[in-house]
């Protein structure tokens, strides 16, 4: 088992651009791995999620940035794919996709977007995925006629410079066999997620990419959890002491076999918080699985 890849999810809040670059700067400087970004383009108070991710690329030079989930409703999944490819080649192969099917309906209609019900959602997301596949791969005259996509001769391309994971944002049953089936990675909110729950999404995920064909192993899996760093008793999960980050993250890893974990902080002082957790906590958690993460 390697150590896990750990990160933060600021909030792309406009009035403190500012902060959110020095939390991002202050992340790569003191070894973290990943920044993952919330898409939420009817949110007025939000940065857009992608001019965001390019010119935090263009900012650092190690860490990993996401997506965290991209809103697919607002979104044609061709674009959004050659926006990824692009951003992958621009920052040397440092770009994932997370992707969410949609929420948040009535913000999405406000803005002409579809507004979908649960099912016809996960039907244009698995629609989505393949088309992205698709452009990723570079193919010539791609003709796709979905119930919610169509291309009419759409020449892919350019490549990634690497091979880009699509991350889920899943929590329903259909949903965590779509990410078995399709996807790359899983990328829940706990505890929105409660943790007991954990397991059994788990092993529909599991369950789905056996019967596929995949190996589950293969399928990398990023909590997104909250939470602050105080000194003191333990006031609820993810609100203590660096002991109690430092043996709930490790439970994280171990007994519900997460692979990451991206802090969004439930603090005022972000700066910080993001950086005792990578002083103070990540270190003590990275050693408990012998050191630096996987590539």
């Amino acid at each position: 088992m390697h150590a896990p890849l750990l990160g933060i999810f600021p909030v792309p809040e406009a009035e403190a651009a500012d902060r959110l670059l020095d939390q991002v700067l202050l992340a790569e400087r003191l070894g973290l791995d990943l920044v993952g970004i919330q898409d939420h383009p009817y949110q007025r108070r939000f940065l857009d999620a992608w001019t965001l991710l390019s010119f935090l690329a263009g900012r650092t030079e190690r860490i990993r940035l996401f997506p965290d989930v991209a809103n697919l409703p607002l979104r044609p999944p061709a674009l959004l794919a050659k926006a990824a490819a692009s951003l992958d080649r621009l920052s040397g192969g440092r770009v994932e996709l997370g992707l969410g099917a949609g929420a948040f309906w009535e913000g999405i209609g406000a803005w002409n977007g579809p507004v979908r019900a649960p099912g016809p959602s996960v039907d244009a997301l698995e629609e989505a995925i393949a088309i992205i596949r698709r452009v990723w791969a570079g193919e010539r005259g791609i003709r796709f006629d979905g119930e919610h996509y169509r291309l009419a001769g759409a020449h892919g391309g350019p490549p990634p410079a690497h091979d880009i994971g699509i991350w889920l944002g899943a929590y329903g049953p259909r949903m965590m066999r779509v990410v078995g089936r399709l996807a790359d990675g899983w990328i829940p909110s706990l505890p929105r997620l409660p943790l007991d729950e954990v397991p059994r999404r788990t092993a529909l995920l599991e369950e789905a990419a056996e019967r596929a064909g995949r190996d589950p192993a293969r399928i990398v899996r990023i909590a997104n959890v909250n939470g602050a760093i105080v000194d003191g008793p333990v006031t609820e999960w993810l609100h203590g002491p660096v002991e109690h980050w430092v043996e709930e993250l490790t439970r994280l890893v171990r007994d519900l076999r997460f692979d990451g974990v991206v802090l969004w902080c439930d603090h005022d002082d972000v700066l910080g918080q993001t950086e005792r957790f990578a002083r103070e906590v990540a270190p003590k958690v990275r050693a408990a699985f012998g050191g630096a993460p996987a590539a």
